[in-house]
């Protein structure tokens, strides 16, 4: 009855501490980078690599089976817990992918096999930090991507109005001025576009040194803040973690360390009754055996009172 729960924990611990292990992320991440090779070599099969398409295919299959085989062994090893990290969902459709038929109507979903390539981001720790950062600044992305957005359409439409006639090329209409902004928040030969404003009004230059200072030196300075921001909390949510994983150690080291030190104590406690008891029980017994040797004198000294008394008589 208890063989199977126990040999089911063993075999747990021992696929746990096999995918767990450095040498096997090393080789998973050695197989998705082979992966990655022998996908792009198989945009050369219509050309120099035509005799190679069955080795390619043959590698495709290989490939497959170990990442499936990859993640079977992961969820024996954690069990329930496997589904809880969306990592392992993410490693799941990568590799479900490559086994959807290859027919007509699924030739689409079979393309997207190149996405096995991003599975480096989840077995790596160090790029899914970075992920994990960037989907945690997206909060904060989103409140300075829509003032970036109001800052670009009130230039363009402000743009339209006041140049559309000096240079319609770059200021036509509303379509063309919010692609010209856009090429100035890159400051991507901006003076290209702000050199024939330029020439017919003088002024405009500070229209567009506004804008880009505003926009390229100040928005986008403020979006790598929140990434930043966010990949710095990532970093030390990570570190804290660690860190209280080490504090439980120490104190349930403590504790033990603790706990053997009350049972020696309480050892030490009993000894010392024991000794205790023994000490007082030999004093009693050395204080009755020498009382009776004192009586004993006393009793026979009675005839030897009065030596002078008998003599007279």
């Amino acid at each position: 009855m208890t063989g199977g729960p126990v040999a089911e924990s063993a075999l747990r611990g021992w696929a746990r501490s096999i995918v767990g292990g450095r040498w096997f992320q090393a080789v998973i991440i050695g197989l998705i980078l082979l992966n990655a090779v022998a996908l792009g070599l198989e945009t050369y099969v219509d050309g120099p690599l035509a005799g190679a398409a069955g080795l390619l295919a043959a590698a495709e299959v290989v490939f497959v089976a170990i990442f499936a085989a990859e993640l079977v062994l992961k969820g024996f090893a954690y069990g329930r817990a496997f589904f809880r990290d969306p990592w392992n969902w993410f490693d799941m459709i990568v590799v479900g992918i490559a086994l959807v038929p290859a027919s007509s109507g699924f030739s689409v979903l079979r393309m997207l096999r190149i996405l096995r390539i991003l599975r480096l981001v989840s077995v790596v720790p160090q790029m899914r930090t970075i992920v994990t950062a960037l989907f945690r600044s997206v909060p904060g992305l989103g409140t300075v991507s829509g003032l970036l957005l109001i800052i670009v359409y009130t230039a363009a439409v402000l743009g339209e109005r006041l140049f559309h006639e000096i240079d319609p090329e770059h200021f036509g209409d509303l379509d063309t001025t919010l692609y010209t902004m856009f090429v100035l928040l890159t400051t991507e030969d901006w003076p290209e576009v702000a050199q024939p404003v330029l020439e017919r009004e003088p002024v405009a230059w500070v229209f567009f040194v506004g804008y880009i200072v505003l926009t390229a030196f100040i928005m986008l300075n403020v979006v790598i803040g929140v990434i930043v921001t966010a990949l710095e909390q990532e970093v030390n949510a990570e570190r804290w973690e660690e860190d209280q994983e080490l504090e439980l150690e120490q104190h349930q080291s403590v504790m033990d360390r603790l706990e053997e030190l009350t049972e020696q104590v309480a050892r030490l406690s009993d000894e010392v009754r024991v000794l205790g008891g023994v000490e007082g029980g030999g004093r009693r017994r050395d204080g009755q055996e020498g009382a009776e040797p004192s009586a004993e004198p006393a009793g026979d000294a009675e005839p030897a009172l009065e030596p002078d008394g008998g003599s007279a008589r």
